[in-house]
């Protein structure tokens, strides 16, 4: 015989009206007659212990529910009738199985009553509640069905600090984050609502109302929230460090210029393709939060280079700034940030297409503590830029060269000699790199200790002796190479023997099927011909 505490049964658990704190299931294994049960089938007893009553049973593969009444207290008839059966069918119990039930039910009382709960006499509540603090919402949601007591503890405001709601984006509407605000109320420091797209302006002016102390809020992919969000925010909300509103497309500079005048003490803001945000909303923003350490607008097209030195010369404590597809900055708008912010590691300029040499050159001169750089797409780039910047920039460790179509084997040769750190390197679609490059960079002690992933896609001149050479990068975990011509299964084949734990992403064109039939193919056409 053995009794579980379960909800998770093929029987409706738990029985209509009754909690699932007072209700528990009890399997017995033991071969005894039941009427309408087979005699080696599972027995499932369900018992409400808030009552001392036994509420319904029935074996786990038939489908009969008997619901009975232990000891009828009744005045209907019907209910005495089914009383008498209850004890009907457990006269037919023989001692042992009796006896089962009794210590299950004994077992049971004595774990969900509060007082006599081992861990509850054991702990005072406020060790319990530090453990609360570091479980997630579905853990604090379960520990709250256990007891009273506990439903108390795991409900208390001071565990609800930290609320990532991700997983359930499709179920979370306005009601929800009004009842968690008002549950939460001051304790509330981070929340992220990623992805929720029912959350609209007014469930989140009641939270701004009743967290005022929020510090952390993520609207990622919020389509429906507005201006009106930000107005709420920065009217109650002083304390917010952390706002991101990626993919809130409805936002406008009205928003940034509420923010600005509410939120002083904002450090990290996110409006990405938040398509209606231009210099003048950036410029305010600049203005009003002089703490901004991270900076990210990718896809903001109307962001020119104004906007850009007005955030270097009111933020000089920018750290991360990510400008992906903002195609209006210039030049001086990047030699801006590099004067005047020394402590930017994080720099993304992909798509930038109009920026040049000089761009690099400013970093290299100020910017020495440069970690990630991500340059995709900006097609000026030459060898000159990226030798001035391996000579400074010695802490680089991420760089995406993706479609810098004027660098060659100089530019790795240089970073090979200046860039020990060099963990990431994408030279996807750099069409004058060829074997000799990837031979230097091979023997640079970044390739030995740190390279761990290397892109090479659409690079027509790297050959089988570049897999060679990349056979003694011992921590390289990833290389790509689709579409490299001269890239052969076998070359790739040695690269796995020295590396076998590599993976390599490469595509085959498949082999041109020989003509059909005995007829001869013509070479051209007959428009080839005409041309």
């Amino acid at each position: 015989m053995e009794w579980l505490i379960n909800k998770d049964s093929d029987c409706h658990w738990p029985p209509q009206g009754h909690s699932p704190v007072s209700c528990v299931m009890v399997v017995l294994r033991h071969p005894m007659e039941y009427p309408d049960v087979s005699p080696l089938s599972e027995r499932i007893h369900h018992l409400d212990v808030s009552n001392d009553q036994i509420v319904w049973w029935r074996h786990r593969s038939g489908s009969t529910r008997l619901p009975y009444l232990r000891h009828s207290q009744h005045t209907q008839t019907g209910q005495r009738h089914q009383g008498q059966q209850c004890c009907q069918y457990l006269n037919q119990l023989d001692r042992p199985a009796r006896m089962a039930v009794e210590a299950a039910k004994y077992q049971i009382n004595r774990v969900f009553n509060d007082d006599e709960a081992p861990i509850n006499k054991k702990l005072p509540k406020e060790l319990l509640l530090r453990i609360f603090s570091y479980l997630d919402v579905v853990s604090l949601c379960r520990c709250a069905q256990v007891s009273k007591a506990w439903n108390v503890l795991a409900l208390d405001g001071s565990n609800w600090q930290k609320i990532d709601l991700f997983d359930f984006q499709k179920d979370v509407e306005g009601p929800v984050i009004e009842n968690i605000s008002r549950r939460c109320g001051g304790f509330l420091r981070k929340l992220s609502l990623r992805g929720c797209q029912s959350i609209a302006d007014g469930s989140m002016k009641t939270l701004a109302q009743l967290c005022s102390n929020i510090e952390d809020l993520n609207l990622n992919d919020c389509k429906k929230i507005t201006d009106s969000t930000c107005n709420v925010l920065s009217r109650h909300c002083s304390k917010l460090q952390k706002l991101n509103l990626d993919g809130c497309s409805v936002i406008t500079d009205h928003a940034l210029k509420a923010l600005s005048d509410g939120c002083p003490n904002l450090t990290h803001i996110n409006v990405s393709w938040c398509g209606n945000v231009t210099e003048n909303g950036v410029e305010a923003l600049a203005r009003g939060c002089p703490k901004l350490k991270s900076f990210i607008s990718k896809g903001c097209k109307h962001i020119t280079s104004r906007a850009v030195i007005c955030l270097a010369r009111y933020c000089n404590q920018l750290e991360v700034v990510n400008l992906l597809e903002c195609g209006n900055i210039r030049d001086e708008a990047v030699q801006a940030l590099a004067e005047k912010c020394p402590k930017l590691h994080y720099l993304c300029l992909s798509s930038c297409s109009a920026l040049t040499d000089a761009s690099l050159i400013a970093l290299a001169q100020q910017c020495t503590m440069l970690s990630t750089l991500e340059v995709a797409g900006c097609s000026q780039f030459t060898d000159a830029g990226f030798q001035a910047l391996a000579r400074s920039c010695r802490y680089l460790e991420k760089m995406d060269l993706d479609e810098c179509v004027h660098i060659t084997d100089a530019t790795l040769i240089h970073l090979a000699m200046g860039c020990p750190r060099i963990e990431y390197l994408s030279l996807s679609h750099c069409e004058l790199i060829t074997d000799e490059g990837i031979r230097h960079l091979s023997m640079s002690p970044c390739a030995a200790e740190n390279l761990t992933v290397l892109e090479l896609d659409n690079c027509p001149l790297v050959t089988d002796a570049s897999l060679e050479h990349l056979t003694s990068c011992h921590n390289l975990q990833r290389v790509e190479l689709y579409d490299c011509q001269l890239i052969t299964r076998m070359g790739i084949r040695r690269l796995k023997n020295h590396l076998p734990n590599i993976k390599v992403h490469a595509y085959f064109a498949p082999v041109t099927p020989p003509p059909t039939g005995g007829t001869s193919r013509q070479r051209y056409c007959r428009c080839c011909v005409i041309l």
